[in-house]
């Protein structure tokens, strides 16, 4: 359940398996995620983790560009951290943070 009130639906339940299993120190975007499932894009990832994205590690899905979602800069940053996630200033470097989903 969520602030909705309401279980996620299937797709979102399929994102947030993937989110659940981003490890420790890696990222991906939203874009990421939905490739990595083969259905949907950026914005119905955004939407879900909105949605139900509290009961997994959400600082882990972030835009393209290596930023955090907008008003969450600052846990985020501490999340990264914590767990050693590569950042270049503001942003995760997506180049060594990235996660492709494998190992």
């Amino acid at each position: 359940m969520s602030e909705t009130g309401r279980e996620p639906p299937p797709y979102a339940e399929r994102v947030l398996d993937v989110v659940d299993r981003i490890p420790a120190g890696k990222v991906m975007s939203y874009g990421d995620v939905a490739e990595y499932l083969g259905e949907g894009g950026p914005r119905q990832v955004g939407r879900v983790m909105s949605l139900w994205g509290g009961a997994v590690p959400w600082w882990r899905v972030i835009r393209a560009d290596g930023t955090p979602a907008a008003g969450l800069e600052a846990e985020c940053l501490a999340r990264w951290r914590a767990e050693g996630t590569p950042t270049r200033g503001a942003r995760a470097d997506m180049r060594t943070a990235r996660w492709d989903g494998r190992g």
